[in-house]
Formats: structure tokens, sequence, C-alpha cells
């Protein structure tokens, strides 16, 4: 899944692909923010981890769960 995340007084965005379903990143950004957590830790594909100030989230923008396909399909 491709996740987005704008960053307030930022002009870049941090976007990274994802193992994790849009319910469990959604679940991770809902219970982070309703705690008031300092912040919000995700993960990507790679294994990288990202670590977000909740308080900095312009948005999130959840992309599709579909892998893209790659050569030419019949």
């Amino acid at each position: 899944m491709d996740i987005r995340i704008g960053i307030t007084n930022s002009p870049r965005e941090i976007t990274f692909e994802s193992a994790q379903t849009a319910s469990e990143v959604e679940a991770i950004v809902a219970a982070g923010l309703e705690e008031g957590s300092r912040y919000i830790k995700l993960a990507d594909n790679k294994g990288k981890v990202f670590i977000v100030p909740s308080g900095s989230f312009s948005y999130i923008e959840l992309g599709s769960e579909s892998s893209r396909r790659v050569g030419f399909v019949a």
C-alpha cells in the first residue's frame, strides 16, 4: 500500500510503500492521535521505520492495497 504523509510547515511529504493494510495503518494513526501520543511510528516494505510527531500531521493519504502489475497482460 502506498502511504503519503503531509507535514505542516514543510513543502515536502513523506512517501513510502508498506505491507500493512489500510485498516492497520488507520488504526495505528487513530490510536496515536486519540491517546495523545507524541509520535506515530510506521514501517515500509524495506524495513525503514518512519517516526513522525503526531502534532505535525497535515494529512495522511492511504493508497490502493492492490499491487502494481509489471509487464504485459494477455
